[in-house]
């Protein structure tokens, strides 16, 4: 049985918790400003949208210099600098409404908050046992939705009254600061398995790079023309925008802590299952939605459906070499975005022909995701995991 409290005490837990939090608030502040400061200062096209969010998604297909870097530097140190420079990267934004400069901006940010995403899901894996990490991960998931939801109740408070500036400087100050914080709050690695240096990929890993490809994809669907729909076409504006993420995370930062204990109680691959089954329902019914409420709800469960997809790193560590998990992550993202990096951009020229075409993309992303499920297999435990609790 997991002692939670024990646990909590562990510097990592506070280490990747308190990271997790700024980057949370940094992103959630670019990604709740991003979509309005487009339209309306830089007066951005579907399809320019499409290209800066294809770009936003380079820096996924770079995470394999992860490998590189960690020859060079540690993973903790790499770490705390990828959420400083994502948080410059959000602070900056504001300065140029253009093209050009969300372009460029958008990947600065971008480069950091992928590498931290590589490095997080390597440390979160590799300090954590089976039992633990499930219930760490999702706590690290409700993290991310407080930190998201706290940065939303900021933008939701000061926007219209404080120029996009001043709030992009606000949101990016946040991840700035506990980068800070965390080059001189690192916790020891006495005991951790010694990670394999360079390029790592097995053909048994293969469901695995399968699932975090096709996750990459659909999530575009989401970030992309999920909210460019309510933008764009039902004309939100960014109080109202800023309100609905609000709700998607205070909704996430309650039941994201108990996803730790579904993945012990029934598995991966019974959740996974859920999961795709509702992704691909929902897919279909944004392609026909033409009311601004149902667009909304449909948002937000399709928000609600993020919280599955730690099940597939949870997966992955129990059928992994401990020694393989940080090339793999740094692999993962890299494989996620494969896909991912040309979806907004052949999602946005599709959707100048028709708005319902990407997300019946989605709708075959998760059809595929769904079918890929069927072939998860897990050793079984060596305890009763069910017996853990939060």
């Amino acid at each position: 049985m997991v002692d939670f409290n024990e646990l909590k005490k562990r510097p990592i837990y506070t280490y990747l918790m308190v990271l997790t939090f700024g980057q949370a608030a940094a992103f959630l502040g670019w990604n709740a400003l991003y979509t309005n400061f487009a339209v309306e200062m830089a007066h951005l096209s579907g399809q320019e949208n499409g290209l800066i969010q294809s770009v936003r998604e380079l820096p996924g297909l770079l995470s394999i210099g992860v490998v590189a870097l960690l020859l060079l530097i540690s993973e903790n140190t790499l770490c705390s600098l990828a959420v400083i420079v994502c948080g410059l990267g959000v602070m900056i934004t504001g300065w140029f409404p253009t093209f050009w400069g969300q372009l460029i901006w958008t990947f600065t940010l971008s480069l950091g908050f992928h590498y931290f995403e590589a490095i997080n899901q390597s440390l979160g894996l590799q300090y954590f046992t089976l039992e633990e990490t499930p219930l760490v991960l999702s706590r690290l998931r409700a993290v991310t939705a407080m930190g998201s939801f706290s940065m939303g109740l900021v933008i939701v408070a000061l926007a219209g009254r404080l120029d996009y500036k001043i709030l992009f400087g606000l949101a990016g100050s946040v991840a700035v600061l506990v980068g800070l914080w965390s080059l001189f709050n690192r916790p020891d690695r006495t005991g951790l398995p010694i990670q394999r240096r360079g390029l790592i990929v097995k053909g048994r890993y293969w469901l695995f790079y399968v699932l975090t490809s096709l996750s990459g994809a659909r999530r575009q669907i989401f970030n992309v023309f999920a909210i460019f729909l309510l933008v764009e076409y039902f004309k939100f504006s960014l109080f109202q925008m800023s309100l609905l993420l609000l709700l998607n995370n205070l909704i996430n930062w309650i039941l994201n802590p108990y996803m730790g204990l579904a993945i012990n109680a029934v598995g991966e691959k019974k959740l996974l299952t859920i999961k795709y089954l509702a992704v691909f329902f929902l897919c279909l019914a944004y392609t026909v939605c033409d009311s601004a409420k149902l667009a909304a709800v449909l948002f937000v469960v399709d928000q609600i459906s993020f919280c599955f997809t730690v099940s597939i790193r949870t997966y992955f560590q129990k059928v992994a070499d401990p020694k393989d998990i940080a090339p793999s992550m740094a692999l993962g993202v890299t494989v996620n975005h494969i896909v991912a990096v040309t979806v907004p951009f052949l999602g946005g020229l599709l959707w100048m022909v028709d708005r319902s075409i990407p997300f019946f993309m989605g709708a075959v992303f998760a059809l595929a995701s769904l079918i890929m499920t069927r072939f998860i297999k897990i050793p079984k435990p060596q305890t009763d995991l069910t017996k853990a609790k939060i």
